[in-house]
């Protein structure tokens, strides 16, 4: 009864409450208002990023361009380079990786060599304990192709430090082989290394339970004990290897070898001075010896590189691939959310 008959004022103040609160369709639109807003932050954040690191693969690529662009002699400028030697590294192990000497490459840069009329001759520098028979076979294959294409350029190897075992085999195809008195010459072998850890596995308790699907797949397992028809396989596999180098070393030499001793073919290693007194190497000398009995104080460098960058910039590329459908994904799905709702 206290409320009877209403005040005017209450009931105003009723009306405006009522009036104030928003109907259901009113959040909705509230809603779909916030929801637009915050996906168009999160687009705008992600292409934002997108392009920064966008941004600066570029500016790096352009700094490496640079850098590359201000490195002397290479072979894009060796037309205007005038008489010269032309030379092609065999440093560092060989092997079929882009980080070492590899036929690919190496192949490549003997080509160019060869094939610009401005190079008096090509020059193998080598410094290189060996490697891959294989690797080695097809740069040694490709220098006799390259010679008989290109009879009248002649083609020099030059040892510093070390020229054996792969290395060697290489040099093997030249005409002339010059090396410092204190080179060391030669190792023409093949080695598979392999190790046998039984007993120790027996000491620490260690069981192999290797299976295997054939005979022979476990052969010259590390765990399991020597089968002595397995060694005889490998061992013939290894001196047929073996053949092939010592083939190759009297084809590339030929009556350059003045001795027949078999101990030549054994693995052994000399000095500069007694390769030259064997016949496995021609002389002692240097690049700068060379330089001055051709008549030239120019050598370019044929030599095809791998740069860390090249990988780097590979990832690089590879990971903005990612990036970019990553956040094309990510729209496309942040679209359809908000259709949905």
């Amino acid at each position: 009864m206290s409320d009877w008959p209403p005040k005017p004022e209450h009931e105003i103040n009723n009306t405006q409450q009522n009036s104030q609160q928003p109907t259901g369709n009113e959040w909705k639109l509230l809603e779909k208002v916030v929801l637009a807003s915050v996906v168009e932050q999160r687009r705008a954040r992600r292409w934002g990023i997108f392009f920064k690191f966008l941004t600066f693969a570029y500016i790096l690529f352009v700094l490496i361009a640079l850098g590359k662009s201000c490195s002397t002699a290479t072979t894009d400028d060796v037309g205007a380079s005038g008489s010269h030697l032309a030379v092609v590294d065999i440093v560092g192990t060989i092997a079929a990786d882009k980080q070492s000497v590899n036929s690919t490459d190496t192949i490549r840069s003997l080509k160019k060599a060869f094939e610009n009329k401005q190079s008096k001759a090509v020059v193998l520098n080598i410094n290189s304990p060996g490697g891959s028979p294989v690797q080695s076979d097809e740069i040694w294959q490709e220098i006799m192709y390259l010679k008989k294409q290109h009879a009248d350029k002649k083609l020099y190897a030059v040892i510093g430090d070390t020229g054996a075992s792969g290395a060697y085999y290489i040099a093997s195809a030249a005409d002339e082989i010059i090396v410092n008195p204190s080179s060391l010459v030669g190792s023409i072998g093949v080695i598979m290394p392999n190790y046998g850890v039984n007993g120790l596995m027996q000491k620490l308790g260690v069981e192999d339970r290797t299976m295997t699907s054939g005979e022979n797949k476990a052969l010259l397992s590390m765990t399991q004990p020597v089968d002595p028809a397995q060694k005889a396989h490998v061992q013939g596999v290894l001196d047929n290897v073996h053949d092939h180098f010592i083939n190759a070393v009297k084809q590339g030499r030929g009556k350059k070898l003045k001795s027949n001793d078999p101990a030549i073919f054994s693995g052994l290693f000399w000095t500069g001075d007694q390769a030259v007194k064997l016949g496995i190497a021609d002389r002692v000398g240097s690049l700068n010896t060379l330089k001055r009995e051709l008549k030239t104080e120019k050598a370019v460098n044929y030599t095809i590189e791998y740069s860390p960058f090249d990988s780097v910039l590979g990832r690089m590329g590879s990971s903005i691939g990612q990036g970019f459908a990553a956040a094309l994904s990510q729209q496309v799905q942040t679209e359809n959310t908000t259709k949905l709702q």
